[in-house]
């Protein structure tokens, strides 16, 4: 690595490490700390295949049983809860209620969205795709599991219209049907290549 490529790597985990304090700060407001936001988060941009316990913890990268005291947690601030899956009774989904979902709409990391909407759209394309990369290669060094949206999803395949009503498409993975509103949702199935 050349001189400059590891001035501007350090520079980078230098603003990283920032933007992580920064969004961590504010993160402790409305009785919550920064695990239960990024748990309320992941739950309401989560589609339906991916609302399990199992990849609640899997996105927050702890275990199970600390994924399970944050659920605990919310369920015990009326902000989320425990439902049976209607595809498989052994399966618990987490879904936000209503509190939940209003709470979420005054997200903390309002401000880190709002600073990142005033960039020009081709400063925002070239941030979010360099921020990709960089998450891919940190991700493949641990790893770690990847979410993501079905249209970038290799186990994806667009549907067109079936018993009159537009379909999302059809996950191999799960191999359901996929809803457009579940399409849109991250998704613990995901496969990037």
């Amino acid at each position: 690595m050349t001189d400059a490529a590891s001035g501007h790597a350090e520079n980078i985990v230098a603003r990283i490490g920032r933007l992580s304090r920064l969004a961590r700060e504010r993160q402790f407001g409305a009785g919550l700390n920064p695990a239960q936001w990024e748990a309320l988060r992941y739950l309401g941009r989560a589609n339906r295949f991916s609302r399990s316990p199992g990849a609640l913890a899997a996105y927050l990268g702890t275990t199970k049983g600390t994924a399970s005291q944050t659920v605990i947690a919310l369920e015990g601030k009326g902000l989320l809860h425990r439902v049976q899956c209607a595809r498989d009774r052994r399966v618990i989904e987490l879904e936000l209620t209503d509190q939940g979902r209003a709470l979420l709409d005054r997200d903390p990391l309002g401000e880190i969205l709002r600073a990142a909407e005033s960039l020009d759209p081709l400063t925002a394309a070239l941030l979010a795709d360099g921020l990709d990369r960089l998450l891919d290669g940190l991700l493949r060094i641990g790893e770690d599991r990847r979410f993501g949206l079905c249209d970038d999803c290799a186990k994806f395949g667009a549907c067109a219209v079936t018993d009159d009503r537009t379909l999302g498409g059809f996950c191999e993975a799960t191999g359901e049907i996929v809803d457009a509103e579940d399409q849109r949702g991250l998704c613990a199935n995901f496969r990037a290549d």
